[in-house]
């Protein structure tokens, strides 16, 4: 008798011991980083799936989901339509619920749509995609998506922060329009025209060139171009090697222009730019970490000393801030049940108060625009690349001033 009550008590031991490791398993939230991890933008992934991953850590660490734990795992989509997709059926294959995109809009609509048709066609088992950085408005506009929760600011809400800016001086007479020729470098050259006609209609748009994308290896035709336009402006939404190129090239070729860019803080281009542009090249985008205030620099000087890089994707924070919130106050990693505590939920990011918008999934947040200086013991403490360079913030728009109307028609599934 005894020796059948030790057996009975082995085994529902062993039970409860394979139960709790099930339980332990289900309250990691795996996420699947769909970006370019081999290829001309290859670093830029990198960075992105760190910075991820170190924000991960932390929020693992200081409890932030609750019961939940993060995950992160780098997919390799080369920056192609045609391999996102194909990862996004190998993330959904080993059971990913979430997935995570950023490099390319023209990769965002592929996955915007078979997500779509992915969760129609398997209820319960429902995917949800954050966009931490395609920023074609239309995918918080006519493609909007319940599954779609877009953590970046996009290109319209971005270009009237830019124009804004520029706007207010009185030296830009002749404006170089470039950039990559996809969805997002025609969406950046239409919001520039449209914008830079109504806030500066004496402007003269001198140049608008598209190129391939992560082909171009030499840019200097493109740069004679802009030199014998007589352009003392150049807007290009350019990102990755595209940019770092377009930049060295301008650099080598003497270009005496100011440059007006999204992504000019991301990794390369500062080292690109060196000295060459010092007091001339801008940028605009959800955070800069020479702030007042300086908010986020443990987190940067963390980076630094874990990886030897620079920490710039403030994205990845604010998004693992909104999931975690959304997961702790639900008690549920189901997609369904984070994606509508999502809406209209509120955090604090490194950047401000943020707000994901229910209508359109798109996020509110402040804006920096920061210019290229030398560092200093005041307002340009943090440099990057070390370079001896850093970025100074010239304005602060706050979240409300950053808001535009969405057109976004969002069908909803049924609330569980």
């Amino acid at each position: 008798m005894k020796q059948s009550m030790r057996f009975k008590l082995g085994t529902l031991a062993l039970s409860l011991g394979l139960l709790g490791g099930t339980v332990a398993h289900a309250e990691t939230v795996k996420i699947a980083l769909i970006d370019p991890l081999s290829g001309s933008f290859a670093a830029l992934g990198e960075n992105q799936l760190k910075t991820w991953q170190y924000v991960g850590d932390i929020a693992n660490k200081e409890g932030w989901a609750g019961k939940y734990k993060f995950e992160f795992v780098g997919f390799d989509n080369k920056a192609a339509v045609q391999d996102s997709l194909s990862q996004l059926k190998r993330a959904i294959d080993q059971g990913y619920r979430y997935v995570a995109q950023a490099n390319g809009s023209g990769a965002a609509f592929a996955l915007v749509d078979a997500i779509n048709k992915h969760n129609s066609r398997n209820p319960g088992k429902e995917v949800v995609y954050i966009n931490h950085g395609a920023i074609d408005p239309g995918l918080t506009n006519e493609e909007c998506s319940f599954w779609q929760f877009s953590v970046d600011s996009n290109v319209n809400m971005k270009m009237q922060a830019l124009v804004n800016h520029l706007a207010t001086n009185q030296d830009v007479k002749k404006v170089y329009i470039i950039g990559q020729n996809y969805a997002f470098g025609r969406a950046v050259s239409k919001a520039a025209k449209e914008m830079l006609a109504e806030k500066r209609p004496d402007v003269e748009i001198v140049g608008d060139d598209l190129h391939p994308i992560g082909e171009v290896k030499d840019f200097s035709p493109y740069v004679a171009k802009i030199i014998a336009s007589g352009a003392d402006t150049v807007i290009t939404g350019n990102w990755g090697s595209d940019l770092a190129l377009l930049i060295r090239s301008a650099r080598a070729s003497g270009l005496n222009a100011n440059f007006y860019t999204y992504y000019a803080v991301l990794k390369g281009s500062p080292t690109a730019m060196g000295e060459s542009g010092l007091e001339r090249v801008k940028y605009v985008g959800v955070w800069n970490v020479n702030n007042e205030g300086y908010k986020g620099r443990e987190l940067v000087e963390g980076f630094k000393e874990k990886y030897n890089d620079d920490l710039t994707w403030l994205q990845a924070y604010s998004a693992v801030a909104l999931l975690s919130k959304a997961m702790k106050e639900t008690g549920s990693a189901e997609p369904i049940d984070v994606a509508f505590a999502l809406e209209d939920l509120e955090v604090d990011s490194l950047n401000g108060r943020i707000k994901m918008r229910a209508t359109d999934h798109q996020l509110q947040q402040p804006l920096y625009v920061a210019t290229w200086s030398k560092t200093n013991d005041s307002n340009v403490q943090l440099e990057q690349e070390g370079t001896g360079f850093g970025w100074r913030t010239e304005a602060v728009i706050p979240a409300e001033e950053a808001e535009l109307p969405t057109t976004c028609k969002m069908k909803r599934p049924a609330k569980p």
